[in-house]
This record gives structure tokens, sequence and C-alpha cells, in this order.
């Protein structure tokens, strides 16, 4: 995928193109969530998740440098899990995160998905406001305290396809 004057293409989990977007989303969680959450949440699903076929990782380049990504991995044979959505914080506000879930979208029904799934913390409205203008619902039977608070937001979405 190409558009004006970026690049979207696949990549490993260990790739070096990668370290970015992981070093960054580390440093972002950890900010707004603290270490242990931050380690945790890094920590919690194997590479292979994120590699064919049943997931991938994608990056947007600007001249040869990544700017944003994201990853999906298998969540059911039906749904793709999205996760690791990041742009890096000099290129934000200009429409990479709508472009990177829009490429996560199109790999993911091209992989044979018919939904996907994602969530984000309470900690980043940023991130609902933008799921919920690329047209997620807000699953509001998920990540709900038994106080009312929450601890996580989870949308999904159908695919094209």
């Amino acid at each position: 995928m190409t558009g004006r004057g970026y690049t979207v293409r696949g990549a490993a989990i260990g790739d070096t193109a990668v370290a970015p977007m992981v070093a960054e989303l580390t440093a972002e969680y950890t900010r707004r969530y603290g270490a242990d959450v931050a380690a945790r949440e890094m920590a919690g699903y194997p590479a292979s998740d994120f590699a064919a076929p049943h997931g991938g990782v994608l990056l947007l380049e600007e001249a040869g440098r990544t700017v944003a990504g994201g990853a999906f991995r298998r969540m059911d044979a039906g749904t793709a899990e999205f996760k690791r959505i990041w742009t890096a914080a000099a290129h934000r506000r200009r429409g990479h995160g709508r472009r990177i879930v829009a490429a996560l979208e199109g790999e993911a029904a091209a992989r044979g998905y018919r939904r996907a799934y994602l969530t984000t913390g309470p900690a980043q409205p940023e991130a609902v406001a933008l799921y919920l203008r690329l047209g997620y619902a807000l699953l509001d039977s998920e990540g709900t305290s038994p106080d009312g608070s929450r601890d996580y937001y989870a949308f999904a979405k159908p695919l094209p396809g």
C-alpha cells in the first residue's frame, strides 16, 4: 500500500524497523500505566502470534523511516485481534493512525478474517476517539470493573469481504 509520501509494508516482529515501534510503545505504556503493566503487555504475546499465516506486522514508512505501525494476531477463526497500534510522537495528528488501522483491516480481511477486535486502556482517550471515528463499536460487556470504572475499552468492527 502506497500513498502520498508514505508506504505500508509487512515486517516480522523481530525486524529492526519494528524496534522503534516496540521501544516507543513500551515507553508510552510505562508513562501512562507504570512499568509493571507495560512489561506485562509487551511480553504478553509470543512473536509467533504475529507471524503468517494467522498474524502480521505492518509498518508505515515515510522517507524510509518507520513512523507508524501495528500488528494483528488470530483471536479465533473469524476474528483478528489488532495490537501494537502506534504512531511516532513526532508524526501524530497527520492521519497515520487511520492509515495503519485501514492497512491492518485490509490485510486481516485478505487473510480471511471477518471481524477486527482491539482493546485500549483508559489512559488513552485519543485511541478511544480514533477507533470510534473509524467505525469500531464499543463492547460495553467487556472491560468494566464491578465499581463501574473502566479497566480497558474493547472494540469490534466487521471487516470487508
